[in-house]
């Protein structure tokens, strides 16, 4: 594991909270779990429904000042607390009273602070990435145009090496289900470069490639011998300004989450899923008949369940 890599290993480390699962839960739905499965009479529903509506200031009231309010007599707010499991009222408002004070304070149940544990924060940082690209989509030409010209490549080429593997194999998967000839790449080498002229020679014109960090030197090798002959490259990457971007025809960012110790790529999922979509979009015709054919083969053979 790199230094970096073991500072945030000991940055996200997932730490106890300091509090009860109980203690954590919003307050409505620890009022609620307070009357869950009981059985209880129309009379006790009234009490039930008003502690629920009036929380913060139920919860100080005495016997006889929530008798009064909810309508009831007394002793019927002592059968009440008693239905609950409680020796009586003052010990139902005993219990009452740290929900109304959580509510009131905004602690420890606001959604503010609840969330800040490290893996709500990364959960956090990829909505804001996603965000990122929605932005980035809000014009729909570009994506149209860049999947027009990797659906007419026959065959495509998907390049991906290292930890962007499991991307390109994602984005081969699909694509092939709409796309006569797709080819993919995850080694590279000498290996990349004879897959590379051998899509360029069997008439192939674009390359999508996925760059994740840490960026590899082989990856970089990988688009330079792509350029060198004659190919085109598209580039689904972080947005770490370098010479993968320089060397690309197009590049498309997306950001990775860092907040643990290892990377998250829900930013260059939804990117790689809209270019899908997009491929799709420029032949329909194509597009249906092969996912039609698909779905045939696959019920034939009954690949699913």
């Amino acid at each position: 594991m790199s230094s970096g890599q073991q500072a945030r290993a000991q940055a996200a480390a997932i730490k106890p909270s300091g509090q009860s699962p109980e203690e954590v839960r919003p307050p409505a739905d620890r009022l609620l779990a307070l009357f869950d499965g009981r059985r209880l009479s129309p009379g006790q529903r009234r009490i039930a429904q008003y502690l629920i509506d009036h929380l913060t200031e139920a919860a100080f009231l005495s016997i006889t000042e929530l008798a009064e309010r909810v309508g009831v007599s007394q002793p019927s707010v002592t059968r009440f607390a008693a239905s609950l499991g409680f020796s009586g009222y003052p010990a139902l408002r005993d219990v009452l009273q740290p929900i109304a004070l959580s509510a009131v304070a905004g602690a420890p149940d606001t959604r503010e602070q609840i969330r800040r544990n490290e893996l709500q924060a990364a959960v956090d940082a990829e909505i804001e990435n996603l965000e990122n690209v929605r932005r980035l989509l809000a014009d729909t030409n570009q994506v149209l145009d860049i999947g027009r010209e990797l659906a007419k490549s026959v065959p495509l080429t998907v390049l991906g090496l290292r930890i962007s593997v499991s991307l390109a194999e994602y984005f081969a998967y699909a694509a092939r289900r709409i796309h006569p000839d797709v080819r993919l790449v995850t080694r590279g080498g000498s290996v990349a470069y004879d897959a590379l002229l051998q899509s360029k020679a069997a008439g192939g014109t674009w390359v999508l490639a996925f760059a994740m960090p840490r960026h590899a030197k082989e990856t970089l090798a990988a688009i330079r011998a792509a350029r060198s002959t004659g190919l085109r490259v598209v580039l689904i990457t972080d947005p770490t300004l370098g010479p993968l971007v320089d060397e690309a025809d197009v590049a498309l960012t997306a950001a990775t989450g860092s907040r643990l110790v290892f990377d998250s790529y829900a930013a260059p999922g939804m990117l790689s899923a809209a270019l899908l979509q997009a491929m799709a979009d420029a032949d329909t015709e194509r597009t249906q008949a092969r996912l039609e054919g698909y779905e045939q083969v696959a019920d034939q053979h009954g690949f699913f369940l």
